[in-house]
């Protein structure tokens, strides 16, 4: 029932593509924590707002994800979901951050043992399959992603989640790569037109649960318990959704009307650069004036008003590269975030 609460409030949202890039960052960053990455919304916002001498390794590793989260995608129209989709995946996340040295080969499959937890195999709290096994298993997934039988399409999507993470076929990225598989079995099934339901903030929040289902899975067979877990996962995240996509056609529409009223002249402008900050809501006024293709004095004279009437706020206190925030949307996220 969540689910098609969903799918009627997409088609509410008056351009989708505006807004798509807040969830596939908001899912980047979640996901990104679960394996321990400490990079914020805020910090990425930021990052990608104000070009950087020096990059932070988690800010890249999240920002990996977003790459490789859109690359699958856009890949999706042309190729179906596969093996060489997922180690193209794999390349795209592991790219110049940890775990992507060489000798951890991002992009292909393990030809060596890891293990999951502990400090040894000794010690770990699971041991996937062994190096010889991975490709069979391997092609026994692939197999089952395109059988064409009649389960439903969220049961699929769980055994093959699970089934991922057991086989384990990377040395490193594991975690993050069957996630973003959710997304794009959720994508190629057509369970939604725009990919707008990610289940890491679900998994997040319930990070403790969501190993020991898995575990349970491998231990004792308990594909019950994880397949109750994982559709109560899509239920909430489904639900935040939903009142998000309402919040965020409400919030456009008064925002809108401020700006209609109150910024006089440059209204027009003012409206096209709204729209700019639904897709990027940290600007600094170079950002603007590329956007928008206007000249300097004006990108600086649009921020000046929307930051006179309450749209943006400066963030950084600084006098040279300032940092303006879209404050009413990011809250929607935030507090979509502590609630779900």
């Amino acid at each position: 029932m969540e689910l098609g609460k969903l799918i009627g409030a997409t088609q509410i949202l008056p351009d989708t593509k505006l807004f798509l890039l807040m969830y596939v960052r908001r899912e980047a960053v979640l996901s990104s924590q679960i394996e321990g990455t400490q990079a914020s919304l805020a910090d990425i916002l930021e990052y990608e707002a104000l070009p950087q001498d020096e990059q932070r390794v988690d800010l890249k590793e999240v920002s990996n994800y977003i790459t490789a989260l859109q690359y699958g995608l856009e890949r999706l129209k042309t190729l179906p979901l596969s093996l060489r989709l997922i180690r193209e995946i794999h390349e795209k996340l592991m790219q110049g951050v940890r775990g992507g040295e060489s000798h951890k080969t991002p992009g292909e499959f393990r030809q060596s043992q890891n293990w999951v937890g502990g400090t040894s195999l000794a010690t770990a709290r699971y041991v996937p399959p062994p190096a010889a096994q991975v490709l069979r298993s391997l092609d026994e997934l692939e197999k089952f992603f395109h059988d064409g039988s009649d389960l439903p399409v969220l049961i699929k999507i769980a055994l093959c989640h699970a089934h991922f993470e057991t086989i384990h076929p990377f040395l490193d990225g594991n975690g993050r790569i069957g996630r973003l598989l959710v997304t794009f079995m959720l994508c190629e099934a057509r369970v939604l037109s725009q990919p707008l339901l990610y289940l890491s903030i679900f998994f997040k929040e319930n990070r403790d649960e969501y190993y020991s289902r898995l575990q349970a899975v491998r231990d004792n067979g308990d594909w019950e318990g994880w397949l109750s877990f994982f559709l109560e996962g899509v239920a909430t995240v489904a639900d935040g959704a939903t009142r998000t996509a309402c919040d965020i056609v409400n919030l456009r529409e008064q925002t809108r009307d401020r700006i209609s009223s109150l910024v006089g002249r440059r209204s027009g402008k003012a409206l096209q650069l709204l729209d700019h900050l639904f897709k990027n809501p940290y600007v600094i006024v170079n950002n603007v004036q590329t956007a928008l293709e206007v000249s300097q004095p004006t990108a600086n004279a649009l921020v000046a008003e929307l930051e006179k009437i309450g749209v943006l706020v400066e963030t950084t206190g600084r006098r040279r590269n300032r940092v303006f925030a879209f404050k009413d949307y990011l809250k929607l996220f935030h507090e979509r975030e502590q609630r779900d």
